[in-house]
């Protein structure tokens, strides 16, 4: 019997592999391949790892510190990574988030890995006003050069959005000889996240009912939600605002003080961080994420996919999941008179809730369907 061809995939942190790739990895070990994962603290996560090993997987721990730039601690990552990759021997390598995008894939090269995929989930804080400023700062430009050096090594690149792509050709970091693949962010399974009825208060009528899911970052929009909501609920008592997530390792990560008062003042429900959040977004009636900048949200698909409308905002990884009118509304980073705006049209007009609602599975089903994008992924690593 032939030996299996090994796909490896590296992460930053292991219960994203279930959440974001799980379905990518099912069908790849489908069509016969030895599935590796490489993430580090993987004791901190009992039960994705035995869920991982359940599905016959082989997981690996690495080194490697999510955030911060320690160069003796990411040297000794890059070591791990090389020595690692160099006794498992795998034919293909995806890698995603910046440091296993960096040392994942210059590893990968180094160990002669043939096939060396690269996934840009999104860009990060390293990037922010870059494009508006035309500046970087010593890290940036340090970053950036990484990324240019690991993104060179790499067999192909897949971005879950065209400013992306648009904005790293700018910045040079991707030669115009690197293959180069745009893809319908991560999927939704329809399956698990299908239509659910709209919360109703005791007269019948939809609640006006908000919902935000992401890590608690500054640019993730969400203190511009809550000045919204303070705001909204002044004219609005009956406005529900929920939030769900918890504090980043992260440089624009929000203070739990900060937190705490809001909770304290009624400005939003917090559900804290969920394994499962399709209670949350049963329990609203617009999906919202005022968003600096997105590779193309998770959350805001699965919100489109249970049949929710949105308000996102007009940036990169965000303006592309909107139709304004149609599924919901964009808003300009960072501001909240528009956002406020844009939640009244619901109130005002609560025949929006379930219209816009219906657009946004629709354009779930056709475009974002994790079937579509898995099929198309494999297609081009040519693993099929």
């Amino acid at each position: 019997m032939p030996k299996r061809k090994r796909f490896l995939i590296f992460s930053n942190y292991l219960p994203h592999v279930l959440n974001f790739r799980g379905k990518l990895l099912e069908s790849i070990a489908k069509l016969g391949y030895e599935i590796h994962v490489v993430s580090p603290a993987l004791d901190k996560y009992t039960a994705d790892y035995n869920e991982l090993i359940g599905r016959g997987y082989h997981i690996h721990q690495i080194a490697m510190q999510r955030t911060g730039t320690n160069p003796v601690k990411d040297i000794k990552t890059f070591i791990h990574s090389y020595q690692l990759l160099n006794s498992v021997k795998p034919e293909y390598i995806l890698s995603y988030t910046i440091k296993p995008v960096v040392y994942g894939t210059l590893a990968a090269w180094l160990a002669r890995v043939p096939y060396r995929f690269v996934l840009i989930s999104g860009l990060g804080y390293t990037f922010q006003h870059v494009e508006e400023t035309n500046k970087r700062s010593i890290l940036q430009k340090f970053v950036h050069a990484l990324y240019q050096q690991a993104l060179a090594k790499s067999s192909k690149v897949f971005f879950q959005n065209n400013d992306d792509l648009n904005l790293l050709k700018k910045l040079n970091i991707v030669q115009l000889s690197l293959p180069t693949v745009v893809v319908n962010g991560s999927g939704v399974d329809l399956n698990d996240f299908n239509v659910f009825p709209l919360p109703r208060n005791e007269s019948g009528a939809v609640k006006p009912s908000f919902l935000l899911i992401a890590r608690l970052l500054k640019d993730k929009g969400i203190v511009e939600y809550v000045e919204a909501s303070k705001q909204i609920k002044r004219e609005y008592s009956d406005a529900e605002f929920h939030l769900v997530g918890s504090i980043d390792e992260n440089p624009a990560a929000i203070e739990q003080a900060q937190l705490d008062q809001w909770i304290a003042d009624g400005d939003i429900i917090y559900w804290g961080q969920l394994k499962d959040v399709r209670p949350a977004i049963a329990a609203s009636s617009v999906y919202v994420l005022p968003s600096y900048r997105e590779g193309t949200s998770r959350s805001v698909l699965e919100a489109m996919s249970m049949g929710r409308a949105i308000i996102t905002t007009d940036a990169p990884g965000c303006r592309e999941t909107v139709t304004t009118g149609i599924n919901g509304y964009l808003v300009p980073v960072q501001a909240v008179t528009e956002l406020i705006e844009a939640m009244r049209q619901f109130i005002e007009y609560p025949n929006l809730y379930e219209q816009m609602g219906s657009a946004s599975r629709d354009i779930a089903v056709d475009r974002y369907d994790v079937r579509k994008v898995n099929a198309h992924m494999i297609a081009e690593m040519g693993l099929a």
